[in-house]
Parts: structure tokens; sequence; C-alpha cells
């Protein structure tokens, strides 16, 4: 058995992107991880639902053992063995992400070689992570670009508190990733909204609100406007910007005492900020897209928003998993990636 990699979980950015790239890396390679100090940063460290969940579904994906795994837990040991299952449905059991839970298992599932299909229950419309809109438009694209075919869809919706969303993701055969050079957009061709609430909330027209605010900050937008059956009443809203060569997003979710303007606003804002930086990934994508870079056979090159601290953090768990080297310069990435 290999030598078992010890991450520590408090370094950096100290949350739950350690846990979600050491363990889908860990499927990936086969080395064995402790990862102790878990999400030390965070008011109340520790596993959360979704970061459970995740684990579990990638020690299934792979037949692992694990160790420690409970709720609250900060430390843990994953044993990986080879990818077999083919089918996995995943209940969080609360508003927990989706999209966090697919963080792990992302990894290993475009490079498995075989046809992978997730179902996963819980939050797709929640704070702190990306919506489920954000995932097809923006990570799923993306990924299509270095060679890996992904479909998403979302067959249901679910806010805070009670969750009940699901999302279905099929990842195609590949077994192996293509670099890319993203350092120029090209043309813009058009920005695209996606505004959705509760079926409650319609009388208040929150999902039109949503979109409206947004296109005084954006001008234009080609928009979906809809409202979903869910178990809590919620709304979000997804904007994305399309360009010859890349996708920038960005996202905002709606909570008691903040106005359907402000929502829309929020997430308008947050794109623009992107955009008006030149580059071709957003501050998000641009620490989603770090693992696959490392996996890719050769050098790749990308230009990002803003290197945030989960980035940098990201970075670091990578190159402890695999033979790869980053370089930043300015708002570029380089990672010189597998040997062809």
């Amino acid at each position: 058995m290999p030598e078992i990699l010890t991450i520590d979980g408090g370094h950096l950015e100290a949350g739950g992107q350690i846990v979600r790239t050491a363990i889908g890396l860990s499927c990936v390679t086969g080395k064995p991880v402790k990862i102790f100090n878990i999400r030390k940063g965070r008011p109340v460290p520790g596993l959360k639902a979704q970061h459970l969940k995740g684990i579990e579904a990638a020690a299934k994906l792979c037949n692992a053992q694990v160790k420690g795994l409970k709720i609250g837990s900060q430390e843990i040991e994953f044993y990986p063995k080879e990818i077999s299952e083919q089918k996995l449905q995943i209940d969080v059991g609360t508003a927990g992400s989706v999209t966090l839970v697919l963080q792990t298992l992302m990894i290993p599932a475009v490079v498995a070689g075989k046809e992978l299909i997730f179902e996963i229950t819980g939050g797709s419309h929640v704070n702190w992570s990306p919506t489920t809109g954000y995932f097809r438009h923006v990570f799923c694209e993306f990924i299509g670009k270095m060679g890996a075919n992904v479909e998403s869809e979302t067959l249901s919706y679910g806010f805070y508190p009670k969750g009940g969303g699901k999302i279905m993701v099929i990842v195609k055969p590949s077994s192996l990733l293509i670099p890319v050079s993203l350092t120029s957009r090209g043309k813009h061709v058009f920005t695209e909204g996606w505004s959705s609430a509760s079926k409650d909330l319609v009388k208040n027209h929150v999902a039109e609100r949503q979109m409206e605010a947004a296109e005084k900050v954006l001008g234009e937008v080609k928009k979906s406007v809809k409202y979903v059956p869910s178990l809590s009443p919620g709304s979000a809203i997804t904007l994305v910007s399309f360009f010859g060569n890349c996708f920038l997003g960005a996202s905002s979710i709606g909570e008691r005492g903040k106005g359907a303007e402000k929502v829309g606003q929020e997430a308008a804002s947050l794109l623009k900020r992107n955009l008006d930086s030149g580059a071709c990934l957003d501050e998000w994508m641009a620490d989603q897209i770090l693992p696959y870079l490392a996996l890719a056979k050769g050098k790749s090159e990308v230009s990002v928003a803003r290197v945030t601290q989960h980035a940098k953090t990201n970075m670091s768990v990578i190159e402890r998993f695999l033979d790869v080297k980053f370089k930043v310069k300015g708002n570029r990435i380089e990672c010189n990636g597998q040997p062809g």
C-alpha cells in the first residue's frame, strides 16, 4: 500500500475545499490520505453534512475504506481502491450543497474512462456554493473544452433550510484531459440569466424583479424567468456571459429580509466585477478548474479575474498529490500538467 499522505486541513484558507480536492485526487491517484484540522478556519470546525456525503460517495465510487467519518469530525483517513461503481444516488439530507458534493466526485469522474451517473439530492441554490445553473453553464462548459463530456440537469429546486433539490449528472467516458490556453476571451456573444423563485413568491413577482435589477447593471440579458415547486420558499439568479473562447458567471441567493432587487443587483455586480477584469475565468472557476489543469496531458495557461485564497489553497493540495507545479504570474495561472 502506498505511504499515506498527511494534509493539514487548517492550511491557508482552511475550509472544506481542502477535503474535497484531497479526497477527489486520492481516488484518482490511489494514494491514501489523512486529513486533520478539518475546516479549522470555520466558526464550527469539522465535517458538515455535504462534506460527509461527498466523502461517502467518493468512498463508494472507489471502494475506499474510511476512518473517522462522522459529522463534526476534524480528522479522517481515506484508503481508496479502483473505481468500480457507475451510478450513485446521494441524499445530503439537508440543504447542503449538491454542487459541493460534485466538486469531490467530478475529479475522479472525468478521468474514469467509463460512464458515470450521479443523482444528488440536497440544496441546489444555497449560499456559499455554486448554483446548479453555474455548474451546468460554466463549469461543465470549461470541462468540455478539456475533452470531458458532462451532461447536467436540475431535476428539482432546493432552497435553505429544507433542501430537496436534485441534480442529475452524466459523465461520458474519457481517459484523459487535454490542456487549454485561455488567455483571450474572443468576441462577446451574449449574457444569459436564469431567475427562479418558489411558487409561493409568484404574487410578489420576485423572479421578474431579480432579473430587472440585474439588467439595470448589465444591460439587456437573454432571460429565463420561472417559478418552481420547492420544500422551502426561496429564490436565486444565475448570470453567465458567453464569449467566443470562455464563459464567466455569477449568482446570488434570496433570503429573508433581502429584497429581490438586491439579489439581482448583487449577482450582476459580481459578474460585472469579473467582466471588468478582462480575464477568461471568473474568480470561482479560477479555483475549480485547477485539479483538471493538473490532470491534463501537457501545459495549460489561463487568465483569471482574481487569484483567491481558495485558489492558492487548492494549488498547494494538488501539488501534494501530483507531480505538477503551478505558477502565478499576475492574473495568469500556468500548470505543467501530466507528461504526454
